[in-house]
């Protein structure tokens, strides 16, 4: 599967982006997503990953963005998002979304084998 992401942008602390991750292929519902994000001089970081609609569709996040970070997805246009409110400077990263055909509940970077470029998501103090 190819991933595209995109929606970042620059947003004062506060505020809120929605990114997008669009996906090729008729099976991209079997597929669980996830976002992970890379600051400069910083390893790759989870963010949070949806199951396959297959598989319920369940979801789980890092604690540093719980209940601020929403990710769902629509099987119809092959697209999952990642609603981000009440941003803070920390969250400046590039953002990449992921899929994985193997796990059921991806977290670590090894269980995804396709990525989309990065977005960039720059919040001001």
């Amino acid at each position: 599967v190819q991933l595209q992401a995109s929606g970042g942008g620059l947003v004062q602390a506060g505020g809120s982006l929605r990114l997008s991750c669009a996906a090729s292929g008729r099976t991209f519902s079997r597929y669980a997503t996830g976002w992970f994000r890379q600051a400069p001089g910083k390893e790759r970081e989870f963010v949070a990953t949806i199951r396959a609609a297959t598989r319920g569709s369940g979801t789980y996040y890092a604690d540093s963005v719980k209940g601020r970070f929403t990710i769902s997805r629509d099987n119809a246009k092959n697209t999952v998002f990642l609603q981000m409110n009440s941003l803070k400077p920390e969250d400046t990263a590039n953002y990449y979304c992921a899929a994985s055909g193997t796990y059921y509940s991806p977290r670590a970077p090894s269980d995804f084998g396709s990525w989309g470029q990065g977005t960039q998501v720059t919040v001001s103090s």
